[in-house]
C-alpha cells in the first residue's frame, strides 16, 4: 500500500488508536483545546494536500469542521467519520457530510465493533466502510496491514443510523445485568433490539439487513457486553441509582445514547409507539421509568399477557 497523507481530527482514545493503526502513513493530528478553543494546527492549512481526513471525534463539531474543510481539500480527498451520535440539531454525520460535501468531496463512515483498547493492544477490530466513493476498496486498503478488518458497503444511511441508534438500546443490557435479570433476559433483549433496530433503519432510508451487520448487531453486542463500554456502564449506573455519573454533554462521548434519545424526541425523528423497545430504552435513559417496571409492561404487551 503506498504511503498516504492522512489528517486525523481529534486526539482522544479513538484518535490515538487510529494514529497507531495508520502509523505507516504520513499523519497530521489536529485537535482543539475544549477550554481555550486553541487549535494544535490551523485546520485550513493542515488539510492542504491530504488524501484522507478522518473525523475521530463526536458528531457535535462535524458540520463546523466540514464547512471549514470543503473549500480547501484536494478534489480526490476522502473524508471519513467514526462518530456514533447526533449533533445538537439531530443530524447524523452522514446527513451533515451529504449536505456540506455534496458531490465536491467523497466521504464515508467507518462503523462497527472497534473497541480502542482491543485494537491498541493488537487484537482485532471489525467494521464496515460505508462510502459514497467508488474507490471504497482502495480506501479500506489503508488498513490492510493492521488488525482492523473492513467490509465495504454503499448503505451509508443504514450503517450510520445503525451505529448511532444502537447506543440507545445498549444501556438496557447493562442495566439488566446489574439487576441480575439473568442470561436469558440478556439474550432476549439483544435479539429484540436488533430486530427493532432493523425496522427503524429501514424507516430512516437504509436497508434493514445493515442492522444485522457490523454497524448494528456487531457493534451492539460488543458495546452491550464489553466491560470497558461507556454505554453499558450508563445502564449499570442508572439501574443502581448512580445517576450523578450520567453526564449529558455534546462533547462527552460517554453520553451518546442519552444525547441521541433526547434529540430523537426533541426533533420527533421517530413516532412514539411504533418501536416499543426503543421507547422503553428512552424512558429508562431519561429517568421516566424504572427498568423492571417498564420491562414488565413490555413483556406483557409483547407476549399478549396484558388485560
Amino acid at each position: 500500500m503506498p504511503i498516504r497523507r492522512i489528517l486525523i481530527l481529534g486526539h482522544g482514545a479513538m484518535g490515538r488508536m487510529f494514529e497507531r493503526l495508520l502509523s505507516g502513513h504520513e499523519l497530521t493530528i489536529w485537535e482543539r483545546d475544549p477550554d481555550t478553543g486553541e487549535e494544535s494546527v490551523a485546520l485550513e492549512r493542515a488539510c492542504d494536500g491530504q488524501d484522507v481526513v478522518l473525523f475521530a471525534l463526536p458528531a457535535h463539531p462535524h458540520r463546523e469542521l466540514a464547512e471549514r474543510l470543503v473549500g480547501h481539500l484536494p478534489r480526490d480527498a476522502v473524508c471519513l467519520s467514526i462518530a456514533k451520535g447526533l449533533d445538537a440539531d439531530g443530524h447524523p454525520p452522514s446527513s451533515i457530510f451529504e449536505a456540506v460535501f455534496a458531490d465536491r468531496v467523497a466521504w464515508g463512515l467507518i462503523c462497527g465493533p472497534m473497541i480502542a483498547d482491543d485494537l491498541s493492544e493488537g487484537r482485532a477490530g471489525f467494521a464496515v466502510l460505508a462510502a459514497t466513493t467508488p474507490d471504497a476498496r482502495a480506501v479500506a486498503r489503508l488498513f490492510s496491514d493492521t488488525r482492523l478488518y473492513l467490509d465495504t458497503d454503499e448503505d451509508v444511511r443504514g450503517a450510520g443510523w445503525s451505529v448511532i441508534l444502537k447506543n440507545v438500546f445498549v444501556p438496557l443490557i447493562g442495566a439488566a445485568d446489574a439487576l441480575k435479570l439473568g442470561d436469558n433476559m440478556r439474550g432476549f433483549l439483544l435479539a429484540e433490539s436488533v430486530a427493532e433496530l432493523g425496522r427503524i433503519v429501514e424507516k430512516m432510508g437504509g436497508r434493514s439487513a445493515t442492522a444485522h451487520g457490523p454497524a448494528g448487531l456487531g457493534d451492539l453486542v460488543t458495546t452491550a457486553t464489553s466491560p470497558s463500554s461507556h454505554h453499558r456502564r450508563i445502564g449499570t449506573d442508572l439501574a443502581t441509582g448512580r445517576t450523578d455519573q450520567v453526564i449529558v454533554d455534546d462533547e462527552f462521548i460517554r453520553s451518546e445514547g442519552v444525547h441521541t434519545i433526547e434529540r430523537v424526541r426533541e426533533f420527533e425523528l421517530l413516532p412514539r409507539g411504533d418501536y416499543p423497545l426503543f421507547d422503553l430504552a428512552g424512558d429508562f435513559l431519561t429517568g421516566k421509568v424504572a427498568l423492571e417496571d417498564g420491562l414488565a409492561r413490555y413483556l406483557a404487551e409483547r407476549f399478549g399477557r396484558g388485560e
